[in-house]
Protein backbone atom coordinates (compact mmCIF):
# COMPACT_ATOMS: atom_id res chain seq x y z
CA UNK A 1 0.00 0.00 0.00
CA UNK A 2 1.00 3.33 -0.74
CA UNK A 3 0.07 7.04 -0.38
CA UNK A 4 0.55 9.29 -3.58
CA UNK A 5 1.73 12.52 -2.86
CA UNK A 6 0.64 15.58 -5.14
CA UNK A 7 3.29 17.36 -6.68
CA UNK A 8 2.62 20.16 -7.80
CA UNK A 9 6.27 20.64 -10.56
CA UNK A 10 7.17 18.00 -13.48
CA UNK A 11 7.73 14.76 -12.34
CA UNK A 12 10.12 12.09 -14.08
CA UNK A 13 13.79 12.30 -15.51
CA UNK A 14 12.48 15.37 -17.48
CA UNK A 15 14.16 17.82 -15.38
CA UNK A 16 17.59 16.64 -15.78
CA UNK A 17 17.41 16.57 -19.43
CA UNK A 18 19.37 20.06 -19.76
CA UNK A 19 22.23 18.78 -17.40
CA UNK A 20 22.66 15.45 -18.62
CA UNK A 21 23.09 16.86 -22.24
CA UNK A 22 25.32 19.46 -21.10
CA UNK A 23 27.70 17.08 -19.12
CA UNK A 24 27.45 13.97 -21.58
CA UNK A 25 30.73 14.15 -23.01
CA UNK A 26 32.59 14.65 -19.52
CA UNK A 27 31.00 11.86 -18.00
CA UNK A 28 31.74 9.08 -20.70
CA UNK A 29 35.22 9.76 -19.52
CA UNK A 30 33.97 9.72 -15.59
CA UNK A 31 32.25 6.21 -16.92
CA UNK A 32 35.53 5.27 -18.23
CA UNK A 33 37.61 6.26 -15.29
CA UNK A 34 35.02 4.54 -13.10
CA UNK A 35 35.10 1.34 -15.29
CA UNK A 36 39.01 1.51 -14.92
CA UNK A 37 39.78 2.25 -11.65
CA UNK A 38 37.57 -0.66 -10.28
CA UNK A 39 40.09 -3.30 -12.12
CA UNK A 40 42.05 -5.55 -9.59
CA UNK A 41 43.67 -8.88 -9.47
CA UNK A 42 41.74 -10.01 -7.02
CA UNK A 43 38.41 -11.01 -8.89
CA UNK A 44 35.59 -10.22 -6.30
CA UNK A 45 36.49 -6.09 -6.13
CA UNK A 46 35.33 -5.59 -9.56
CA UNK A 47 32.51 -8.26 -9.36
CA UNK A 48 31.11 -6.70 -6.26
CA UNK A 49 32.12 -3.18 -7.18
CA UNK A 50 30.35 -3.42 -10.45
CA UNK A 51 26.81 -5.16 -9.28
CA UNK A 52 26.38 -1.60 -7.42
CA UNK A 53 28.11 0.77 -9.93
CA UNK A 54 26.28 -0.51 -13.24
CA UNK A 55 22.73 -1.34 -11.35
CA UNK A 56 21.66 2.11 -12.59
CA UNK A 57 22.28 5.12 -10.70
CA UNK A 58 21.67 8.28 -12.32
CA UNK A 59 24.73 9.69 -11.52
CA UNK A 60 23.60 12.75 -9.47
CA UNK A 61 26.59 13.79 -7.70
CA UNK A 62 29.67 13.32 -10.28
CA UNK A 63 26.90 15.19 -12.90
CA UNK A 64 27.23 18.15 -9.79
CA UNK A 65 31.06 18.78 -10.35
CA UNK A 66 31.35 18.59 -13.77
CA UNK A 67 27.87 21.14 -13.70
CA UNK A 68 29.58 23.45 -10.92
CA UNK A 69 33.10 23.24 -13.11
CA UNK A 70 31.43 24.04 -15.97
CA UNK A 71 29.47 26.80 -13.99
CA UNK A 72 33.02 28.13 -12.64
CA UNK A 73 34.23 28.24 -16.49
CA UNK A 74 36.81 25.45 -15.40
CA UNK A 75 39.29 24.44 -18.47
CA UNK A 76 41.55 21.64 -17.09
CA UNK A 77 40.91 17.70 -17.11
CA UNK A 78 40.94 17.38 -13.05
CA UNK A 79 37.43 17.50 -12.84
CA UNK A 80 36.83 13.98 -14.52
CA UNK A 81 38.86 12.31 -12.04
CA UNK A 82 37.25 14.49 -9.11
CA UNK A 83 33.96 13.39 -10.50
CA UNK A 84 34.79 9.85 -10.49
CA UNK A 85 36.02 9.93 -7.15
CA UNK A 86 33.26 11.23 -5.36
CA UNK A 87 30.68 8.82 -7.23
CA UNK A 88 33.35 6.25 -5.70
CA UNK A 89 32.88 7.87 -2.22
CA UNK A 90 29.41 7.48 -2.60
CA UNK A 91 29.35 3.94 -3.95
CA UNK A 92 31.36 3.18 -0.83
CA UNK A 93 29.09 4.52 1.45
CA UNK A 94 26.33 2.81 -0.07
CA UNK A 95 28.18 -0.39 0.62
CA UNK A 96 28.71 0.47 3.96
CA UNK A 97 25.22 1.65 4.61
CA UNK A 98 23.73 -1.40 3.79
CA UNK A 99 25.24 -3.83 6.21
CA UNK A 100 25.01 -0.93 8.48
CA UNK A 101 21.23 -0.98 7.80
CA UNK A 102 21.04 -5.31 7.07
CA UNK A 103 18.98 -3.79 3.78
CA UNK A 104 18.34 -6.46 1.36
CA UNK A 105 18.17 -4.42 -1.61
CA UNK A 106 20.01 -1.57 -3.57
CA UNK A 107 18.36 0.12 -6.65
CA UNK A 108 15.87 -2.54 -7.31
CA UNK A 109 18.43 -5.69 -7.21
CA UNK A 110 19.99 -7.65 -4.48
CA UNK A 111 22.03 -5.93 -2.22
CA UNK A 112 25.93 -6.83 -2.48
CA UNK A 113 26.01 -7.70 0.67
CA UNK A 114 23.49 -10.91 0.30
CA UNK A 115 25.38 -11.91 -2.87
CA UNK A 116 28.94 -11.77 -1.49
CA UNK A 117 28.75 -10.90 1.95
CA UNK A 118 28.76 -8.26 4.95
CA UNK A 119 32.98 -8.68 4.83
CA UNK A 120 33.16 -8.19 1.20
CA UNK A 121 30.73 -5.06 1.11
CA UNK A 122 32.67 -3.62 3.71
CA UNK A 123 36.31 -4.05 2.22
CA UNK A 124 35.43 -3.09 -1.38
CA UNK A 125 33.64 -0.29 0.06
CA UNK A 126 37.08 0.68 1.49
CA UNK A 127 39.01 0.20 -1.71
CA UNK A 128 36.86 2.31 -3.57
CA UNK A 129 37.39 4.85 -0.62
CA UNK A 130 41.50 4.50 -1.27
CA UNK A 131 41.04 5.05 -4.93
CA UNK A 132 38.77 7.66 -4.73
CA UNK A 133 41.62 9.71 -2.79
CA UNK A 134 44.02 8.18 -5.67
CA UNK A 135 42.64 10.19 -8.03
CA UNK A 136 41.98 13.41 -5.70
CA UNK A 137 46.31 13.19 -5.26
CA UNK A 138 46.50 13.10 -8.70
CA UNK A 139 44.70 16.12 -9.26
CA UNK A 140 47.17 17.83 -7.40
CA UNK A 141 44.54 20.14 -6.04
CA UNK A 142 45.20 20.39 -2.26
CA UNK A 143 42.18 22.76 -1.57
CA UNK A 144 39.86 19.91 -3.40
CA UNK A 145 42.02 17.18 -1.12
CA UNK A 146 40.60 19.32 1.60
CA UNK A 147 37.04 19.56 1.20
CA UNK A 148 36.76 16.11 0.10
CA UNK A 149 38.49 14.80 3.14
CA UNK A 150 36.75 16.61 5.19
CA UNK A 151 33.22 15.49 3.48
CA UNK A 152 34.59 11.64 4.58
CA UNK A 153 35.23 12.38 8.00
CA UNK A 154 31.44 14.62 8.33
CA UNK A 155 29.80 11.48 5.98
CA UNK A 156 31.00 8.84 8.77
CA UNK A 157 30.04 10.83 11.66
CA UNK A 158 26.76 11.33 10.36
CA UNK A 159 26.38 7.66 10.22
CA UNK A 160 27.43 7.26 13.39
CA UNK A 161 24.75 9.47 14.38
CA UNK A 162 21.97 7.64 12.94
CA UNK A 163 23.01 4.54 14.63
CA UNK A 164 23.06 6.13 18.20
CA UNK A 165 19.42 7.79 16.99
CA UNK A 166 18.27 4.12 15.53
CA UNK A 167 15.13 3.23 16.74
CA UNK A 168 14.72 6.49 19.28
CA UNK A 169 11.36 8.06 18.63
CA UNK A 170 12.35 10.70 20.75
CA UNK A 171 14.60 11.66 17.70
CA UNK A 172 13.87 15.88 17.32
CA UNK A 173 12.82 17.71 13.90
CA UNK A 174 16.54 19.59 14.36
CA UNK A 175 18.57 16.00 15.18
CA UNK A 176 16.86 14.17 12.21
CA UNK A 177 18.27 17.34 10.15
CA UNK A 178 21.42 17.04 11.61
CA UNK A 179 22.15 13.41 10.86
CA UNK A 180 20.63 13.98 7.42
CA UNK A 181 23.43 16.93 6.23
CA UNK A 182 26.02 15.03 7.51
CA UNK A 183 25.28 11.87 5.71
CA UNK A 184 23.20 12.48 2.80
CA UNK A 185 23.64 16.47 1.85
CA UNK A 186 27.89 16.72 2.97
CA UNK A 187 28.50 14.88 -0.02
CA UNK A 188 25.92 16.99 -2.56
CA UNK A 189 27.84 20.37 -1.23
CA UNK A 190 31.80 18.57 -1.82
CA UNK A 191 30.42 17.68 -5.27
CA UNK A 192 28.98 21.10 -5.96
CA UNK A 193 32.24 22.63 -3.93
CA UNK A 194 34.91 21.13 -5.55
CA UNK A 195 34.14 22.62 -9.14
CA UNK A 196 34.93 26.68 -8.46
CA UNK A 197 37.34 25.15 -6.02
CA UNK A 198 39.72 23.41 -8.62
CA UNK A 199 38.40 26.09 -10.85
CA UNK A 200 40.55 28.41 -7.99
CA UNK A 201 37.12 30.73 -7.89
CA UNK A 202 36.45 33.89 -5.30
CA UNK A 203 35.54 32.53 -2.31
CA UNK A 204 32.02 33.84 -2.24
CA UNK A 205 31.23 31.84 -5.68
CA UNK A 206 32.58 28.24 -3.89
CA UNK A 207 30.51 29.30 -0.89
CA UNK A 208 27.90 29.47 -2.95
CA UNK A 209 28.10 26.00 -4.87
CA UNK A 210 28.22 24.72 -1.30
CA UNK A 211 25.34 25.89 -0.28
CA UNK A 212 23.52 24.59 -3.17
CA UNK A 213 24.92 21.21 -2.77
CA UNK A 214 24.16 21.31 0.77
CA UNK A 215 20.02 22.33 0.71
CA UNK A 216 19.86 20.64 -2.65
CA UNK A 217 21.07 17.28 -0.87
CA UNK A 218 18.75 17.56 2.35
CA UNK A 219 15.96 18.45 -0.41
CA UNK A 220 17.04 15.19 -1.73
CA UNK A 221 16.74 13.08 0.98
CA UNK A 222 13.34 14.41 2.28
CA UNK A 223 11.79 13.51 -0.82
CA UNK A 224 13.44 9.73 -0.17
CA UNK A 225 11.96 9.64 3.11
CA UNK A 226 8.38 10.79 1.89
CA UNK A 227 8.75 8.16 -1.09
CA UNK A 228 9.43 5.55 1.38
CA UNK A 229 5.87 5.34 2.47
CA UNK A 230 4.29 7.40 -0.58
CA UNK A 231 6.37 6.12 -3.68
CA UNK A 232 5.94 2.80 -5.84
CA UNK A 233 8.65 -0.06 -5.35
CA UNK A 234 8.86 -0.31 -9.01
CA UNK A 235 10.37 3.51 -9.20
CA UNK A 236 12.43 3.57 -5.77
CA UNK A 237 14.49 0.70 -6.07
CA UNK A 238 13.71 -0.79 -2.77
CA UNK A 239 10.02 -2.25 -1.06
CA UNK A 240 7.45 0.76 -0.33
CA UNK A 241 8.08 0.67 3.87
CA UNK A 242 11.48 -0.63 4.19
CA UNK A 243 12.55 2.39 6.32
CA UNK A 244 9.89 1.23 8.48
CA UNK A 245 9.97 -2.41 8.46
CA UNK A 246 14.17 -1.35 9.16
CA UNK A 247 13.08 0.24 12.33
CA UNK A 248 14.08 3.95 11.05
CA UNK A 249 13.78 7.23 12.19
CA UNK A 250 12.97 9.89 9.50
CA UNK A 251 10.98 12.45 8.99
CA UNK A 252 7.55 11.66 8.24
CA UNK A 253 8.13 9.25 11.59
CA UNK A 254 8.97 12.05 13.29
CA UNK A 255 6.31 14.26 12.80
CA UNK A 256 3.88 11.74 13.18
CA UNK A 257 4.78 10.76 16.58
CA UNK A 258 5.59 14.67 18.12
CA UNK A 259 1.46 15.66 16.50
CA UNK A 260 0.43 11.87 17.40
CA UNK A 261 -1.92 11.11 20.97
CA UNK A 262 -0.37 8.84 23.37
CA UNK A 263 -1.90 5.68 22.06
CA UNK A 264 -0.35 6.63 18.57
CA UNK A 265 3.05 6.94 20.42
CA UNK A 266 3.04 3.62 21.40
CA UNK A 267 2.42 1.88 18.18
CA UNK A 268 5.55 3.70 17.17
CA UNK A 269 7.50 3.05 19.92
CA UNK A 270 6.17 -0.59 19.46
CA UNK A 271 6.62 -1.01 15.79
CA UNK A 272 9.87 1.11 15.39
CA UNK A 273 11.97 0.67 19.01
CA UNK A 274 10.74 -2.45 19.68
CA UNK A 275 10.68 -3.82 16.71
CA UNK A 276 7.12 -5.58 16.66
CA UNK A 277 5.60 -5.09 13.66
CA UNK A 278 2.66 -7.14 12.99
CA UNK A 279 0.39 -7.40 9.51
CA UNK A 280 -1.34 -4.48 8.84
CA UNK A 281 1.12 -1.54 10.84
CA UNK A 282 2.43 -0.43 7.98
CA UNK A 283 -1.03 0.38 6.52
CA UNK A 284 -1.60 1.88 10.26
CA UNK A 285 1.22 3.86 9.56
CA UNK A 286 -0.08 5.58 6.99
CA UNK A 287 -2.97 6.41 8.12
CA UNK A 288 -1.53 7.93 10.86
CA UNK A 289 0.66 9.84 8.25
CA UNK A 290 -1.99 10.82 6.55
CA UNK A 291 -4.04 12.16 9.81
CA UNK A 292 -1.26 14.27 10.51
CA UNK A 293 -0.18 15.62 7.44
CA UNK A 294 3.37 14.20 7.74
CA UNK A 295 4.11 13.36 4.22
CA UNK A 296 3.00 16.53 2.66
CA UNK A 297 4.68 18.96 5.05
CA UNK A 298 8.09 16.71 4.67
CA UNK A 299 7.85 17.58 1.04
CA UNK A 300 7.12 21.25 2.14
CA UNK A 301 10.09 21.33 4.13
CA UNK A 302 11.91 19.90 1.08
CA UNK A 303 10.41 22.65 -1.18
CA UNK A 304 11.64 25.00 1.19
CA UNK A 305 15.48 23.51 0.86
CA UNK A 306 14.94 22.85 -2.77
CA UNK A 307 14.12 27.28 -2.81
CA UNK A 308 17.48 27.90 -1.13
CA UNK A 309 19.43 25.70 -3.11
CA UNK A 310 18.07 28.07 -6.02
CA UNK A 311 18.47 31.15 -4.15
CA UNK A 312 22.20 30.02 -3.19
CA UNK A 313 23.26 30.28 -7.25
CA UNK A 314 21.48 33.81 -7.58
CA UNK A 315 25.52 35.70 -7.64
CA UNK A 316 25.82 33.62 -11.00
CA UNK A 317 25.15 35.07 -14.10
CA UNK A 318 22.86 33.38 -16.19
CA UNK A 319 23.74 30.71 -18.26
CA UNK A 320 23.46 26.86 -19.55
CA UNK A 321 25.02 25.76 -16.97
CA UNK A 322 23.45 27.69 -14.29
CA UNK A 323 20.07 26.98 -15.65
CA UNK A 324 20.69 22.77 -15.69
CA UNK A 325 22.01 23.27 -12.12
CA UNK A 326 18.49 25.07 -11.12
CA UNK A 327 16.75 22.05 -12.77
CA UNK A 328 18.33 19.76 -10.92
CA UNK A 329 16.13 21.40 -8.15
CA UNK A 330 13.38 20.54 -9.31
CA UNK A 331 13.88 16.89 -10.33
CA UNK A 332 14.95 16.64 -7.10
CA UNK A 333 11.75 17.90 -5.18
CA UNK A 334 9.83 16.40 -8.13
CA UNK A 335 10.67 13.14 -8.73
CA UNK A 336 8.01 10.89 -10.14
CA UNK A 337 6.54 8.34 -7.54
Amino acid sequence: MGLVIAFDEKSGDSGLERLVALVAQDMNRVNQTILARTGSDVAMIPEVANHLISSGGKRLRPMLVLAAAGLSGYKGEGHVKLAAAVEFMHTATLLHDDVVDESDMRRGKLAARMLWGNEASVLVGDFLLGQAFRMMVEVGSLACLDVLSVAATVIAEGEVMQLSAAKDTQTTEDAYLAVIRAKTAELFAAAAEIGPTVAERPKAEIEACRAYGMNLGVAFQLIDDALDYGGQAAKLGKNVGDDFREGKITLPVVLSFRRGSESERAFWKRALEQGQIAEGDLEHALALMKKHRALEDTVERARHYGAMARDALGIFSDSPWKKALLDAVDFCIARAH
